[in-house]
């Protein structure tokens, strides 16, 4: 199969008929084999009705409808681990992401070779609410990672079905998947100028007050997993270490200084009440506990068991042996 695509969506029944009809035109036009993968993240209108409609209509449309609202990135890793097409081609459902693009996306995946190519929406036609925060996030997240990436986290990307399979999504890091894909080894990470339509019904599900404090922290974590989730011991065994030594050091020195003064005779204060000597001991301890968490931390990064594991009410048009995760 040529093209999966992936549509996550929440409350999308308004759109869902036109973004069918549009894709359906684009891979007839260009003869591709596909199949469009719409996950219905918790819907409360009537989205899983027309997902249902939709499969019957068209046979290349599948559905998976979960039980409860995860979020977007629950709603990618469910639908990557059942793409079947060689590229994989992820889309919003408000019809903001023109279908229109996937055939030059194909291209660059199958002929120029990326991994990983992301939409860039130059130009917006969202409220500065949005744009703004955005416009932060991926100025923040290239310095952080060392990511070319215009707009890191545009709905619309395709990827090699390889990359999706390997990489591991949850939290709020869908926002980072390039970031997440690189550090999982696959560095060909190329951008296109998309089209973005102003949002025709409904309303947008993000921008919430939570979402930009758990996107920095979301960073924070890749990062640091992607460095250090094979070997935690290094991070907080280093830290540890440096402080411990550190604080023995001081500590040897003091009881030195106190037994040199007794053996000239001269009364030398207390160790007790000496600062440092508190200093001393905190530092041995911080570094005691922080090369106990390395060694604990890597003790639970060799036996992890799964952590996408979510609750899926029905399934249309999927087979079960995909699925390794449920």
């Amino acid at each position: 199969m040529d093209i999966t695509v992936v549509i996550p969506l929440l409350n999308e029944d308004e759109s869902l008929s036109e973004l069918e009809a549009w894709i359906r035109r684009v891979m007839q036009k260009h003869g591709f084999s596909y199949e469009v993968l719409m996950v219905d993240d918790g819907s409360t209108d009537n989205s899983w009705k027309v997902i249902q409609g939709l499969t019957e209509l068209n046979p290349n449309v599948k559905g998976i409808k979960f039980r409860r609202n995860y979020g977007k990135a629950a709603a990618l890793h469910t639908g990557f681990q059942d793409a079947q097409g060689d590229v994989v081609i992820t889309m919003d459902a408000d019809l903001q992401d023109s279908p229109d693009e996937i055939p030059e996306l194909y291209r660059m995946i199958m002929e120029d070779g990326y991994d990983l190519v992301s939409g860039w929406k130059k130009e917006r036609h969202d409220p500065l609410s949005k744009t703004i925060p955005t416009k932060l996030y991926n100025g923040v997240t290239r310095l952080m990672t060392g990511i070319k990436l215009n707009d890191m986290n545009c709905g619309l990307k395709a990827y090699k079905n390889e990359l999706v399979k390997t990489i591991e999504v949850y939290g709020e890091m869908h926002r980072y998947i390039p970031v997440i894909a690189k550090w999982a080894g696959f560095k060909n990470i190329g951008e296109k100028v998309v089209q973005h339509q102003a949002r025709k019904f409904g309303v947008t599900k993000f921008g919430s007050l939570a979402r930009f404090i758990r996107g920095p922290l979301d960073l924070l974590s890749i990062v640091f997993v992607g460095r250090f989730g094979k070997r935690p011991m290094h991070f907080f065994g280093s830290i540890g270490s440096i402080m411990f030594v550190v604080g023995f050091g001081l500590f040897f020195y003091l009881g030195a200084s106190k037994l040199w003064s007794l053996y000239n005779g001269v009364v030398a204060k207390n160790i007790a009440d000496i600062s440092w000597f508190y200093l001393a001991l905190t530092s041995m301890l911080i570094g005691t506990m922080l090369f106990c968490t390395g060694f604990l931390a890597e003790m639970v990064s060799r036996n992890s068991p799964h952590r996408n594991a979510y609750l899926i009410e029905t399934k249309i048009g999927i087979k079960e042996n995909n699925h390794a995760h449920h």
